[in-house]
């Protein structure tokens, strides 16, 4: 049988190492997982290959705004299925997961026979999701559209989103990444094009649109 390749993208090392047990169980030895614990280590092994079976992605991961992770991931990486890790079992969480390209939610409080069975069921191509996932809850028409201008974006441009949304000037950012300002200006443009957005405060405000928890009408 071919061996599986799977990402863990999770900050915290109990629960990577619970995936990592699930995981091993279900699979034996027909699976090889490698473990990080931001976005930006996702996406430097993303960018050393990108033929991975599946990412198993934390929700509220360092780098990340809410949901900008699997955004990215989906923009950038539409082949690999992503299923979505969190502690957060709102319908409305599992809901948005689904509506931004998620293949699948495990609820942290999951058994690790729910977590092995989810992770067959997408490896399978199938989805695997919670019966919340459902739920009559309307995502905005505004976090949609930040969605898809955001899953427009590099990686490097998202980087550099982030920094801008953090506050922080151009020629910090240039510093951070080691490039030239005017590399930074240019990706700032860009970026602004494809959010649609002229300042920085519009482009931190469609951010926070993919953020977790914020209450939809």
């Amino acid at each position: 049988m071919a061996t599986y390749e799977i990402l863990i993208a999770d900050d915290h090392p109990l629960f990577r190492s619970a995936l990592h047990q699930a995981v091993t169980l279900g699979l034996g030895p027909d699976v090889r997982l490698t473990e990080v614990a931001s976005i930006a280590e996702l996406e430097a092994r993303l960018t050393e290959k990108a033929d991975w079976d599946l990412v198993l992605l934390d929700l509220n991961m360092p780098g990340a705004y809410g949901f900008s992770g699997l955004v990215l991931l989906r923009g950038q990486y539409p082949q690999i299925p992503v299923v979505m890790v969190s502690a957060q079992e709102e319908a409305s969480v599992m809901v948005k997961a689904r509506e931004f390209g998620a293949s699948g939610f495990i609820p942290k409080s999951s058994s690790l026979e729910n977590i092995q069975q989810a992770v067959k069921a997408v490896l399978n191509g199938d989805v695997s999701w919670p019966p919340q996932a459902f739920e009559a809850v309307s995502v905005s028409a505004e976090a949609k559209a930040a969605s898809e201008g955001l899953a427009s974006l590099t990686p490097q441009q998202f980087r550099v989103l982030t920094m801008v949304c953090e506050g922080l000037l151009n020629k910090q950012i240039a510093y951070e990444l080691s490039v030239s300002e005017a590399t930074i200006k240019a990706h700032v443009t860009a970026i602004f094009r494809k959010l649609n957005v002229r300042t920085r405060t519009q482009a931190a405000l469609l951010l926070q649109q993919l953020e977790s928890i914020s209450p939809q009408p």
